[in-house]
């Protein structure tokens, strides 16, 4: 399904063949751990506190499931590699699973 940020609504697209070597980039929230085959996952991590700190208020509902996330699915274990991402301004790279 593609969305269209304008009119906030799904899109129907017909399907299009990849160019061969072509790499797909599938972003989202709370992915991993449901069963979905990527050949390489980049987690971006962000620690409770920093979340609880860059999260507005109005927005605060959202924090357990980031919490239960990390606790059930531990997307940290399952990356390829990880972007410690506390910090916006300095990321920092951590490679795991069969890159390290």
């Amino acid at each position: 399904m593609l969305w269209d940020l304008e009119r906030d609504r799904a899109v129907r697209a017909r399907p299009q063949p990849a160019p061969p070597g072509g790499i797909l980039l599938v972003p989202g929230t709370l992915l991993q751990g449901i069963g979905l085959a990527f050949d390489v996952v980049v987690h971006l991590r962000v620690a409770p506190a920093a979340r609880r700190r860059r999260i507005p208020a109005e927005e605060a509902w959202v924090l357990p499931a980031f919490d239960r996330y990390d606790d059930e699915v531990d997307p940290v274990a399952l990356a390829d590699a990880v972007v410690l991402a506390d910090h916006a301004d300095r990321p920092a790279l951590v490679l795991s699973g069969r890159w390290s």
